[in-house]
């Protein structure tokens, strides 16, 4: 019986080694990518992605320690102390560049809309897992997750910010998937959001229509919407295979890169380690991905199962829209690229994702 304890207790370390080996690669590409931004120099947004990185590896620990029953009895009070954050953005919110989405804590400047995106999964997640396979089948029993999904979805769309709300709009829906909802209902309700995605064009801001206008033709406003995307281009391309070299970039180091340290991250680490460090990236990314979805997998317990899910489904969204969006592939939103990125918010969010997998590791060995 000793010998299958300490077996299992192996077992379980091991599954954390790949987690922390992951998290350790990305975490250091995301370092040196912010140096580089910086032009080598340990300035203070280095040091303060440093801090993050630390804070973020206590937040990922505090996580963990805790139990998951801690997280499956609280889901709705997190849901709603997020919610009533997004509210409270609309009323005391810090703007900035043209946007209202931040709360000033006087130390600490928050974005409401990231925490709200674990909130949201945890809600779903507790609300699917009380009910039994015949009420999944009813179409009434989903009204509540969809309401769940819609109000903070339109929060955040309110403030505006039209890449957060997709994303927490789609990661809701994934789970709501995933939850078991009628398969020729969920298809046939997608396929007339897809019909009505032409109309969604008139309640669109004046830069959001520009900027898929921009996607559409990049060249239509090349010093103007279209900047990004096309320095962006420039930069990966002129990266080739094997790059330019540790802070010998162009692109980025004569500033004609924009927000080269938070959403073109990827491309200012592309420009320097060329298209080799691209593929590195996206493996380490697609591992982490496929690592979330193989603990949800792992799941006999249906909270723990539809919140893993949900978690993969977030960081897979965040990933995707990220680096297509630098590539030119989706039009260009304020979507950080996880762990890389400079901010706060970003890193916290997924580190606490990181901690609740383990935690259902751990909740899974008890």
């Amino acid at each position: 019986m000793k010998n299958i304890e300490t077996k299992n207790h192996r077992l379980f370390l091991d599954e954390f080694k790949i987690l922390f080996a992951l998290l350790f690669f990305l975490i250091i590409i995301g370092f040196i990518g912010q140096l580089s931004a910086s032009n080598g120099e340990f300035s203070i947004s280095v040091r303060k992605h440093l801090l993050r990185m630390i804070s973020g590896f206590v937040v990922l620990y505090a996580v963990y320690s805790c139990r998951l029953k801690l997280f499956y009895n609280y889901a709705y009070v997190f849901y709603a102390v997020a919610l009533f954050a997004l509210v409270l953005v609309e009323i005391l919110g810090i703007i900035r560049l043209g946007a209202q989405r931040w709360i000033n804590l006087g130390a600490l400047t928050i974005q409401p809309s990231e925490p709200m995106k674990i909130s949201l999964i945890l809600a779903l997640a507790r609300y699917y897992s009380l009910l039994t396979s015949y009420e999944i089948n009813e179409l009434k029993s989903h009204i509540v997750p969809i309401f769940l999904i819609l109000v903070p979805s339109i929060l955040v769309l309110k403030q505006p910010d039209l890449g957060s709300a997709f994303l927490l709009f789609c990661s809701g829906v994934g789970v709501l998937f995933l939850s078991g909802f009628p398969k020729r209902i969920f298809a046939t309700i997608v396929g007339t959001g897809i019909f009505a995605c032409p109309f969604c064009w008139f309640f669109l801001h004046d830069y959001q229509k520009n900027r898929i206008l921009t996607f559409l033709d990049p060249d239509r406003d090349p010093c103007g919407t279209g900047y990004h995307v096309l320095q962006s281009k420039i930069a990966i391309g002129s990266g080739g295979f094997w790059g330019k070299g540790f802070l010998c970039s162009t692109q980025s180091k004569l500033d004609f890169l924009p927000e080269k340290n938070t959403d073109f991250i990827f491309t200012t680490i592309t420009e320097e380690f060329g298209f080799i460090s691209g593929c590195v990236i996206i493996l380490l990314f697609a591992a982490l991905i496929a690592y979330f979805f193989w603990v949800a997998m792992k799941e006999k317990n249906t909270f723990a199962k539809l919140m893993c899910s949900g978690l993969g489904i977030l960081l897979f969204l965040h990933v995707f829209v990220n680096i297509a969006m630098v590539m030119g592939v989706l039009p260009v939103v304020g979507i950080p690229l996880p762990f890389l990125s400079y901010g706060g918010s970003s890193m916290l969010t997924f580190m606490v994702s990181c901690g609740l997998i383990m935690s259902a590791l751990a909740n899974r060995r008890n």
